[in-house]
């Protein structure tokens, strides 16, 4: 054993309230170092009455370590534990002092979960595992009004840049409210709607105005009460960490310096306001002059913004926030903004855009889930072009994001394989769409809520900003109809199928040098074996398939198991989806 590596700290992603009754309880151990691991809980207040021995499982695993989870309903929703490490002959007892070989015989000095106070469990609205995003920028989605296109508009379907417009608007979106039924997504993320000078609206003017050029506060007002009626949840794009250089409160300041009333209402290092050899003289997003940067810390600046983000769920029906540049404003406005929005819709879906790891943002107090990134980068290695990772490796990835993250948080993240911060997935395919169909494949069988780029589904191409933000593709003899429907079956088969939302997931086959991957989706009621093939030649693959008769979901093929290894013969870049029905 090597006891070094061992590693648990109570709360956080180690030792959390799943729900009202239950806790989760995780450790860390070196990779193939034991043989079994279980968990010891009691009641502190009862230790002889209340000991429980509870089997973890590993439930993930990466390139150094194994991570083991148990459940754990506590009769009294107090919990005192410890571990009980095997490997060979070899057994040792771990508790919050350390390592000891004698089992405890009390609970003083045992790891603690004081109480499920409910107020702490962090509960994620239920509806947003349910859920399958579909990303709009709404400059490009489509022209449904051209009465308020803006001035020197250019024809749809033009080349994009980062200065050009071709008059995308709201009711563009609510003309074509059939098309995402039929696609059958059922929630829409839109890039920033309020009025800004940009095409992208990033550099917010008024934060109480949709932008003319995309209608007005009523056309979006009927725009959510449409999707309402199809099913279809709305999240709009919050801008709080910067706004705009046409910000009023800004050109206060840039006019009167240090004596305008808001001049604390932003960084700034020097007066007046300007840009000197490429640096502003104030904190901006990145070194953009037209993006200040808000001081979130003002009590002014944080009733304007909260005051924000309550009026468009009451007064307009929206159904989240999806934060920008989320990671470069201060927790406790985050903590505030929580108790604003949830108070204005306890159900309300909080996005924050952070790339990297997030757990301090994911305790309950500030996001509902972030934006997935790590993710994205892991299946974008494996099975597009990029192809930097193995089926080993691939694996390790999964297993580092699945252990990161308590499962309420991994079930409610926010799975995307493109954006308008990316070069769309078709082009990382290399324009490749048999590996953009196993890319997306695994993405709607994956734990968490998936997210389609608008134009993914017929087919748009392009690499990064602007390229990545063409114009939607409505010409019918243009749109790739086959990837349509391969987008609006997946979509359909997790729909229709509650395990893909919300079973265990395990890898089956992963292995070094290997393109092939196998994993399963299972609950009580239903059970899935999907086997990929991320390679340019025809593979077998030998997988156990437990007893009883697989179905494959999109073929209706038939195999009848008796429990032994069954041979799966895989083309270049295809999959199976067997299905079984417990």
């Amino acid at each position: 054993m090597l006891l070094e590596a061992v590693y648990h700290r109570p709360k956080q992603n180690w030792s959390y309230a799943y729900d009202f009754e239950t806790i989760h309880i995780r450790l860390k151990t070196k990779r193939d170092d034991m043989d079994k691991v279980q968990v010891l809980a009691v009641d502190k207040w009862d230790f002889n009455g209340t000991k429980i021995v509870t089997d973890m499982v590993k439930f993930a695993s990466n390139e150094l370590f194994d991570f083991w989870e148990a459940a754990v309903r506590p009769p009294f929703k107090r919990l005192a534990y410890a571990f009980i490490l095997q490997s060979g002959n070899l057994c040792t007892y771990m508790n919050e002092r350390g390592f000891t070989p004698e089992m405890p015989v009390s609970a003083a000095a045992l790891f603690e979960f004081p109480y499920i106070n409910p107020i702490d469990v962090f509960t994620p609205p239920a509806w947003v595992k349910d859920a399958v995003f579909y990303q709009i920028f709404p400059e490009r989605f489509a022209n449904g009004d051209p009465s308020n296109d803006p001035e020197g508009v250019e024809p749809w379907g033009g080349k994009p840049t980062r200065t050009n417009f071709f008059g995308g608007d709201l009711q563009g979106v609510i003309n074509n409210l059939d098309h995402l039924e039929e696609l059958g997504v059922n929630a829409i993320y839109f890039n920033p709607v309020f009025e800004a000078t940009t095409n992208h609206k990033y550099d917010t003017q008024d934060y109480l105005k949709v932008d003319p050029n995309f209608g007005d506060n009523e056309t979006l007002k009927r725009l959510v009460q449409e999707c309402h009626k199809r099913g279809i949840r709305v999240l709009l794009d919050a801008v709080f960490n910067h706004c705009g250089a046409t910000f009023p409160p800004y050109l206060d300041v840039k006019s009167n310096g240090a004596a305008s009333r808001y001049a604390d209402w932003f960084h700034v290092r020097e007066f007046p306001l300007e840009v000197r050899d490429g640096i502003p003289t104030y904190e901006t997003f990145s070194f953009e002059p037209i993006m200040p940067k808000l001081n979130t810390e003002h009590p002014e600046v944080k009733e304007y913004l909260l005051n924000v983000a309550r009026y468009w769920i009451e007064e307009i029906g929206i159904d989240g926030w999806r934060l920008d540049v989320a990671d470069e404003v201060d927790h406790a406005f985050w903590r505030d903004f929580r108790k604003v929005v949830k108070s204005a819709n306890p159900e309300a879906y909080i996005l924050g855009e952070i790339w990297h790891d997030s757990m301090m943002w994911l305790q309950g107090d500030q996001f509902d889930a972030v934006m997935n990134y790590p993710f994205t980068d892991a299946v974008l290695d494996f099975f597009t072009n990029r192809g930097t990772l193995d089926g080993a490796r691939f694996a390790n990835a999964i297993g580092s994001i699945l252990s990161s993250y308590p499962q309420q948080v991994n079930e409610a993240a926010f799975n995307l394989l493109g954006s308008h911060d990316t070069p769309r997935l078709l082009t990382i395919c290399g324009d490749d769409k048999q590996r953009m169909r196993l890319a997306t494949l695994f993405l709607f069988t994956f734990i968490g809520t998936p997210c389609v780029y608008y134009g993914d589904e017929f087919g748009i191409n392009g690499e990064m900003d602007p390229d990545c933000r063409k114009c939607m593709e409505w010409d019918e003899s243009k749109q790739d109809r086959e990837l349509f429907e391969h987008y609006r079956s997946i979509i359909r088969l997790r729909r229709e199928h509650e395990v893909l939302r919300n079973g265990e997931f395990r890898f089956l086959h992963a292995e070094k040098n290997d393109k092939r991957l196998a994993y399963e989706r299972f609950n009580d009621a239903s059970h899935f074996i999907i086997a990929a093939n991320a390679d340019e030649v025809t593979n077998t693959l030998e997988i156990i398939l437990p007893q009883g008769t697989w179905t494959e979901a999109f073929t209706g093929s038939t195999i009848e198991s008796d429990g032994d290894k069954t041979s799966l013969k895989l083309l270049p870049f295809s999959y199976q989806v067997f299905q079984r029905t417990l």
